[in-house]
């Protein structure tokens, strides 16, 4: 992997929980993405062994995912640190309003955090004794903001880009559109000099041209036949909560995946099938890629 600089310290994650990237800096301490509320202890570990006695000053969110910004609330309460989210996201925090926001949508957990500022694309700020520009990144998120430093040429990427494609491009599931927005914000990526990605999710890497690739023949491939974009959202769904809670039992997992909105609208609008039918269907897909495994009355999570 090509070298961060000494300012900029990636908090690598499993996928429950985003990456977190830590900047220190000289005069100041920010921390980019906070991981998921079950990771919030770990997190808040990992944070203070990499500021080693210094307080976080500041704490943004690329956007407003339960698994970027889970640990919000314990790392206010911890350090008091000045808190940013992305513009568009204001009005739904200041209420609390989980429908708005994603959690109830998809059925994952998230502790009430508030917030002291905003971040709108264009802006410039100065973290870790680095300027780094907010980027609108729609496309997996409406709202998401990438960040990049041209004076390090890296770019946070959050779920825009990853080394092997990119988020669920979750608007297309309710019907608004979304593929369009991820191919112009890869373009987006495309038109800047960058030497080294810290994407939201997996290691940061170098080869940037090779992952614009991929991810522009995935983007193909979904929009395409939209059906495949909501499948693979699914699937992802359930892998996620297998993650969190580790087993389900078969029996209830129809009227879990029904529970979740996002889940229910995606099968209306595309799949049709029964709870009963979609369940089993998303059961076999996460057992053939090895990712769930049958115990007696239990689908298992496996890593």
């Amino acid at each position: 992997m090509m070298a961060l600089p000494d300012a900029v310290r990636v908090l690598e994650r499993g996928w429950l929980s985003s990456n977190n990237i830590l900047l220190v800096g000289p005069d100041d301490t920010a921390l980019i993405d906070s991981g998921y509320l079950l990771h919030a202890p770990q997190t808040l570990a990992l944070v203070r062994h990499g500021l080693q006695g210094r307080p976080l000053d500041r704490l943004l969110n690329t956007h407003l995912h339960s698994d970027h910004c889970g640990g919000n609330a314990v790392l206010q309460a911890h350090y008091g640190c000045h808190t940013a989210i992305p513009l568009a996201e204001a009005d739904k925090v200041r209420r609390w309003d989980v429908e708005a926001l994603s959690f109830k949508a998809t059925g994952q957990q998230c502790e009430r955090f508030g917030f002291d500022a905003t971040v709108a694309p264009g802006e410039v700020l100065r973290l870790g004794g680095l300027e780094w520009q907010a980027l609108g990144a729609p496309g997996h998120d409406p709202h998401s903001l990438i960040f990049y430093c041209a004076a390090e040429r890296i770019l946070i990427s959050a779920d825009a880009l990853w080394e092997n494609g990119f988020g669920v491009i979750f608007p297309e599931l309710e019907g608004k559109s979304g593929f369009a927005e991820t191919r112009a914000t890869l373009e987006l990526i495309g038109g800047l000099d960058v030497r080294l990605v810290i994407p939201g999710h997996g290691a940061p890497f170098g080869d940037v041209a090779g992952a614009l690739r991929r991810a522009h023949s995935r983007l193909d491939y979904l929009a395409a036949d939209p059906l495949r974009n909501a499948q693979n959202a699914i699937k992802v769904m359930l892998k996620f909560l297998l993650l969190e809670r580790q087993r389900i039992a078969l029996a209830e997992l129809p009227a879990v995946l029904a529970a979740m909105p996002v889940f229910d609208e995606a099968n209306r609008r595309f799949l049709r099938q029964s709870p009963q039918a979609l369940a089993q269907w998303v059961v076999e897909q996460l057992m053939k890629a090895g990712a769930a495994r049958i115990e007696g009355e239990h689908l298992l999570n496996e890593a």
